[in-house]
């Protein structure tokens, strides 16, 4: 445990941050979770100010994770900026920042891997285009889950699916009741791209082509009509790869449960969801769809 600044505590020990978090609990302190994997952006500290609001104390993590990427060399890439990001979560109020090794998270190695029965998100959208992400997604904040045990965990509405994959987790590990997850809405741009560690991999031209895909979900959320969807969505797709993209999906799904839907009542409500790269860079975004939601 070390002292940063005047505000912030630093664990790097799993356990001494569970005996600390013991402390507060049984002093009556309702506690706050935002993991996260560094490089961290105004989008990230939204949340770590709504588990502020939403509880006495908040526990912000920065791990990245390396069982969840199924490309070793966009794990070698994801961008780390820890001193930055401790200075950014200093200046936002952060009480506790847990920033563990690998050997902390993994003592007995990073190969036992549980198997997490998460259903059709497993399959769906990223669960197909990168296998064994969201088994790796699960281990790790499984893990950090028990370290801190939060009353609240709070995560970024821009990882859509991944939210649902973490609902599903905290219902395997009984612990819906428990642990409240809250989604913070997507932060994005000026220009409307959605606030991602990632943007800081593209170069100028291509940040500026990135904005094509919330252009691309504002049309879908414009144009949708009830009736069958499957020229919207090739269409969009055909849109993004003129633009210059190379696209793994454009999908428009139930907001519930993400299954895709070919022919829209008029009344479920949608989600639309994009994943493409711009050269060697794989953004992501999602909107829910006005006229969907009532």
């Amino acid at each position: 445990m070390a002292r940063i600044g005047l505000n912030m505590i630093l664990f790097k020990h799993a356990n001494d941050l569970a005996l600390y978090l013991d402390k507060q609990r049984k002093s009556g302190l309702t506690i706050g979770f935002v993991p996260t994997m560094g490089a961290l952006h105004e989008g990230h500290l939204s949340l770590v100010k709504q588990a502020l609001a939403t509880a006495d104390i908040a526990v912000v993590s920065i791990f990245v994770n390396p069982t969840q990427f199924n490309d070793p060399a966009d794990f070698e890439k994801y961008p780390v900026s820890t001193g930055q990001d401790i200075q950014l979560l200093e200046q936002a109020g952060t009480p506790i920042l847990f920033l563990p090794a690998v050997s902390e998270i993994y003592p007995q190695g990073t190969d036992r891997i549980n198997n997490y029965d998460i259903g059709r998100l497993e399959t769906l959208l990223e669960g197909s285009f990168r296998p064994g992400h969201f088994q790796g997604v699960c281990q790790v904040v499984e893990r950090l889950l028990r370290i801190v045990e939060p009353d609240v965990l709070v995560m970024g509405q821009k990882d859509y699916q991944q939210c649902m994959v973490i609902s599903r987790l905290l219902q395997l590990m009984g612990w819906q009741e428990r642990t409240r997850l809250l989604l913070g809405p997507t932060l994005r741009e000026a220009d409307g791209l959605a606030m991602s560690s990632r943007n800081r991999r593209l170069n100028p031209e291509e940040r500026r082509q990135s904005t094509a895909i919330y252009q691309l979900l504002s049309g879908i959320n414009k144009d949708i009509r009830p009736g069958n969807l499957q020229a919207l969505k090739q269409h969009s797709s055909a849109w993004l790869v003129n633009k210059g993209f190379r696209v793994d999906y454009v999908e428009i799904a139930s907001a519930a449960d993400l299954s895709p839907v070919e022919d829209w009542d008029g009344k479920t409500p949608l989600v639309a969801l994009v994943a493409a790269f711009l050269n060697q860079v794989r953004l992501i975004d999602n909107m829910l769809l006005d006229k969907t939601i009532r």
